[in-house]
C-alpha cells in the first residue's frame, strides 16, 4: 500500500502569487477586449460575460491577498508553514 506524504501549508508567498493571478487575469481581459472588434456579436457576449467572471475573480483574489497580508504581517501559524 503506497503511503502519502502531506505537503505542509507554506504561506509564505500567497500574496506575491496571488498578485501575479491578479496581474495575469486583468492582461487577459485587456487581450479579450482587443479582440471584441474583430468578433461576432455571439462571441463578444461570450467575451464580455467571461470578462464580468474575470472581474469577480479579481475581486476575491484582492480580499484574498488582505487576508493573507494581515496574516503575514500578524505571523504566521508556524504549524502550517
Amino acid at each position: 500500500m503506497d503511503s502519502f506524504k502531506h505537503n505542509k501549508d507554506n504561506r509564505l508567498d500567497n500574496v506575491e502569487k496571488l498578485q501575479d493571478a491578479i496581474h495575469n487575469t486583468e492582461q487577459n481581459m485587456t487581450a479579450a477586449n482587443d479582440t471584441m472588434s474583430f468578433s461576432s456579436a455571439e462571441d463578444k457576449m461570450a467575451i464580455t460575460a467571461k470578462n464580468e467572471r474575470r472581474k469577480a475573480s479579481i475581486e476575491a483574489m484582492k480580499e484574498e491577498v488582505q487576508d493573507e497580508q494581515e496574516a503575514r504581517e500578524s505571523g504566521y501559524n508556524t504549524d502550517n508553514i
